[in-house]
C-alpha cells in the first residue's frame, strides 16, 4: 500500500504510515511530482513521524523530493522526526540540506502559510 496523499487548502499532506521500501519512496516521489502539478498546489508536508529509521537512501530520496517539488513551484516540509532518528541522521552525516522541517504537522502547516505569504 502507497503513502496516503491528502488535499487540504493549497497543500499537500503525505502521511507515512509505516517504514518504506525504496520502490515505495520512489512511488511517493513520483506521485507527489505529479500531484503538485496536476492539483496546483503550493505546499507540500512529509509526515514522517511513525518512522525509527531513516537510512541513507530515505534521506536521498525525501531531498530529492523536495526539490522536484520545488521545481514544481511548491515548498515542501518535512515533519516528525524522532530524536533518535536525529541523532542518528547526524552521526552518519546524512543531511537534508535546504529542506524545511518541523516538529508536527501544525508547525509543518504554519511554516507553510509563512513561506507562502513572504
Amino acid at each position: 500500500m502507497g503513502v496516503p496523499i491528502l488535499t487540504q487548502g493549497e497543500c499537500l499532506i503525505a502521511s507515512v504510515q509505516d517504514a518504506l521500501s525504496d520502490a515505495e519512496l520512489r512511488d511517493l516521489q513520483q506521485r507527489l511530482a505529479e500531484q503538485v502539478g496536476a492539483r496546483g498546489v503550493r505546499g507540500v508536508v512529509i509526515d514522517v513521524t511513525v518512522l525509527d529509521v531513516i537510512d541513507s537512501f530515505a534521506t536521498r530520496t525525501l531531498s530529492t523530493i523536495a526539490y522536484a517539488v520545488k521545481l514544481r513551484g511548491a515548498e515542501v516540509v518535512i515533519v516528525g522526526i524522532q530524536p533518535e532518528v536525529a541523532f542518528a541522521m547526524v552521526q552518519l552525516g546524512l543531511t537534508l540540506e535546504g529542506v524545511s522541517t518541523a516538529l508536527n504537522l501544525d508547525e509543518g502547516m504554519a511554516l507553510l502559510r509563512r513561506t507562502r505569504s513572504s
